[in-house]
């Protein structure tokens, strides 16, 4: 959504008529939660309406008298912060009725109705895999997140964390080293970053990849605030990945979202003797998968429909695989795949492609239907169309 300009005309709201600040208000108004806010849209249609609606109004939609005094006494210049700020290089809002809105996080039970975002918009839409951890992890901890984030970056999924010490940081780091795209979720406003000392990570994300937080401008980090920014991690992911933890974190709070959000969950064993290794062990007795190598989790997610992505208009199946929203060089790929198992070299031997980029491809054909795999790294095509 384009910022406000200096020159918007002001509607009889009290609000530019495109709209933009009357977004940024209401989410500034005390006691509009995620759900509220999504309520009053429901029966208002816009944030100006909303602003523009009487006080019997709002009380009929829900909101309590204080909520509702609240909403009519709004001072225009609370926002001002956010307008000022979304007027720098690389600083979006997607808005609830945006078209790009991330169609995985609409599915949770209170979506942010707005997303700050600082890098790449786009992103948001991708494919994506969750990793958290602990924020003091065991070396070799560090070592397996980094090393399945740049896994899974090759093969074409966005990493996705929270810009926390530890695992997050190494998850981050392992989807840049291999020049792949990562999400960072903020637990503050993003004209900060939480904490101070990964400045220069965030600066490095925010180059390929994007930094997005439902908090405004000038909010500051909480303890409360941190549970709220996990809920949107597993909402943008595909699955989440565990690699380390305790029995009481932050850590086991994002799979319990996913699970309650229908996100697949995986967990890393390890020793016995570990306590940051219990929360791992409780996830896989709660029904969480073990997992060995990233491989383990492409395999699943390779059996995950598409059709919840923002990229699907339609339901995707063998006799019915979407090829309309493919770009031209999966649609090259797809041409050389034959219906009898086909391995990668020959897709290298036929294609101008790397082997890299043949497999970040196949995963995407892959989900969406369009191929399936054969034992002993082939691939063979589902679909005449």
């Amino acid at each position: 959504m384009d910022i406000k300009k200096p020159d918007d005309e002001i509607s009889s709201s009290g609000f530019s008529v495109s709209g933009l600040d009357s977004w940024l208000a209401l989410w500034r108004v005390k006691g509009v939660g995620a759900k509220t806010y999504l309520a009053l849209l429901e029966v208002f249609g816009t944030p100006q309406a909303v602003f523009a609606a009487p006080s019997s109004q709002l009380k009929q939609a829900g909101l309590s008298s204080a909520v509702a005094g609240r909403v009519k006494k709004f001072d225009r210049c609370e926002v001002e912060a956010d307008l000022k700020w979304l007027a720098r290089e690389d600083c979006h809002l997607m808005c609830w009725h945006d078209d790009d809105y991330p169609a995985l996080l609409k599915e949770i039970p209170d979506p942010p109705p707005v997303l700050f975002i600082r890098g790449d918009r786009s992103l948001l839409g991708s494919l994506q895999i969750a990793m958290v951890g602990t924020r003091n992890p065991s070396p070799m901890a560090l070592k397996t997140a980094q090393a399945f984030a740049k896994s899974f970056a090759t093969f074409g999924l966005t990493v996705t964390s929270g810009l926390a010490l530890g695992v997050d940081q190494a998850a981050h780091r392992g989807a840049l080293e291999a020049n792949g795209g990562t999400i960072a979720v903020a637990a503050t406003g993003l004209d900060r970053v939480y904490p101070a000392r990964h400045k220069a990570l965030a600066e490095e994300i925010i180059k390929t990849g994007a930094i997005v937080s439902e908090f405004p401008i000038g909010v500051e980090p909480k303890p409360g605030y941190f549970p709220r920014r996990n809920r949107i991690i597993s909402g943008l992911s595909l699955g989440v990945l565990v690699v380390e933890a305790a029995i009481k974190s932050g850590t086991l709070v994002t799979a319990k979202h996913a699970m309650e959000q229908g996100r697949e969950v995986f967990a890393i064993p390890g020793s016995i003797h570990n306590p940051l290794s219990k929360g791992c062990h409780h996830l896989i007795r709660q029904g969480a998968k073990l997992i060995e190598t990233a491989e383990d989790v492409l395999e699943d997610l390779g059996n995950l429909s598409l059709v919840a992505m923002g990229n699907a208009t339609k339901s995707i199946g063998n006799d019915g695989a979407d090829t309309e929203s493919l770009g031209e060089d999966y649609l090259v790929l797809l041409e050389k795949i034959a219906f009898d198992p086909t391995s990668v070299d020959v897709l290298v031997a036929e294609t101008h492609f790397t082997a890299e980029e043949i497999s970040s491809m196949l995963l995407v054909l892959e989900l969406q239907g369009l191929v399936s795999s054969a034992p002993g790294g082939l691939f063979y095509r589902c679909s005449t169309d």
